[in-house]
């Protein structure tokens, strides 16, 4: 049996454990992050998320799902990163490079008094609309935005987007009352997604407010996705239902994403520790 630290850590609800690799190169397989995910035998987490050096930035964010599948991207994930790197004195720099899925992304570290990282800032980068990118089979390759998609014979109007992990936003009327499970679990595998994908259900609360349920790639419902709601910041503007900055409510919590001059998506949220301790595994 392997003996492992582990931190829990969550932004908005979306937890994650987390284990230091930046000295020793731990590997964990499929079924031990199964095992680490699961809510009553395990750690219980949306996934595993292993911090490594890098060769391109100061960290490398390493994200696998509850399933035990590998992840490109999480928002939520990356800014707990970085409040693990400042807070376990890895790093003393407020303004860390992280690499992932989507590239390298620079952090801007909020302490508070106690010495301690509360929220965080991240440059999330250009958003990806050209669909091979994102990835979608689609007939060409024009951004997809409000184009129709059938699950069970029912035509849902939806925008593809990436930030480095593919996303399909969907506004609806009510997303609280919509059938996340039913139907997110269906567009998730559907032929069009050929890496699947990530589905935002978003409802609109008011001017440049939004609301938003997701289904998430590999882990199904979450509290929240900071990708996502990056996503959905994109798909507002792009269809006319929001203008510049807006206001995300996730079930965890707010998220406040705004677009810089170059283009680059910025998101702002709150990064927590849960516990930490030692597992057998």
């Amino acid at each position: 049996m392997k003996k492992l630290q582990f931190t829990k850590m969550e932004g908005l609800g979306n937890d994650y454990v987390y284990i230091d690799a930046t000295h020793d190169d731990i590997r964990l397989t499929p079924e031990e992050i199964i095992k680490l995910s699961n809510r009553n035998f395990g750690i219980g987490s949306d996934g595993v998320i292993f911090i490594r050096k890098s060769d391109k930035a100061e960290f490398l964010m390493d994200m696998y799902n509850s399933d035990g599948s590998s992840s490109e991207m999480c928002g939520n994930g990356v800014r707990c990163v970085g409040k693990f790197i400042y807070d376990n004195r890895l790093t003393q720099n407020k303004n860390p490079k992280i690499e992932t899925g989507k590239g390298v992304l620079e952090l801007d570290l909020e302490v508070g008094s106690d010495g301690f990282v509360s929220y965080v800032t991240v440059d999330m980068g250009e958003p990806i609309l050209k669909p091979e990118k994102v990835p979608v089979a689609w007939k060409n390759q024009d951004p997809i935005i409000d184009q129709e998609l059938e699950i069970d014979g029912v035509s849902y109007k939806f925008t593809a987007v990436s930030m480095g992990n593919p996303h399909a936003v969907i506004f609806v009327d009510d997303s609280d009352k919509f059938p996340v499970k039913e139907v997110g679990s269906k567009i998730e595998i559907h032929s069009l997604f050929p890496r699947r994908t990530n589905v935002e259900f978003v409802s609109i609360r008011g001017k440049n407010h939004l609301y938003q349920r997701t289904w998430e790639r590999g882990a199904g419902e979450t509290l929240a996705c900071g990708t996502g709601a990056c996503a959905v910041s994109v798909a507002a503007n792009l269809t006319g239902r929001a203008e510049g900055s807006v206001r995300i409510d996730l079930l965890g919590g707010t998220l406040y994403i705004d677009k810089a001059k170059n283009g680059n998506i910025i998101m702002k949220g709150p990064a927590k520790t849960v516990f930490s301790g030692q597992v057998e595994i």
